[in-house]
C-alpha cells in the first residue's frame, strides 16, 4: 500500500521540489518550496521525542508512587503488628493482676 508523497513513492521526483533529507534550519535551503518543507515534520518529531521523553518520566513518577505506597503500607502493617502484640502484654498483665487481687481476697 503505497500512496503518493511516501519515501517509495515520492510526490516528484524532481530533487529541487524534494524536501531536504537533513533536518531543516530556520532558513528554506535551495529552492524548496514552501509545500515541501519539513517543517511540520521537525516539530511533530521534536514533539514525539518529547513525549518519549514524558512518557519515561511518567513511568519513572508512577514506580516511585508505587514503591512510596508499598513502604507506608508495609510501615502501617509494623504498626498494626506492634500495637497487637502490646495489647496481648497488656491483656496478659491485666489477667495476672485480677489473680493477684483474687488471691489476696481470699487470704
Amino acid at each position: 500500500m503505497n500512496t503518493a508523497g511516501t519515501i517509495d513513492r515520492p510526490l516528484t521526483h524532481d530533487p529541487k521540489k524534494q524536501a531536504p533529507m537533513k533536518p531543516s534550519t530556520h532558513e528554506l535551503t535551495g529552492s524548496t518550496p514552501e509545500d515541501f518543507t519539513t517543517r511540520g515534520a521537525n516539530a511533530s518529531r521534536q514533539n514525539r521525542n518529547r513525549e518519549m521523553q514524558l512518557i519515561q518520566e511518567a513511568l519513572a513518577r508512577a514506580h516511585m508512587h508505587e514503591r512510596q505506597d508499598e513502604a507506608e503500607r508495609e510501615r502501617r502493617a509494623v504498626r498494626l503488628a506492634t500495637a497487637r502484640r502490646m495489647q496481648r502484654q497488656a491483656e496478659r498483665a491485666s489477667l495476672r493482676a485480677r489473680r493477684a487481687i483474687a488471691m489476696a481476697v481470699m487470704q
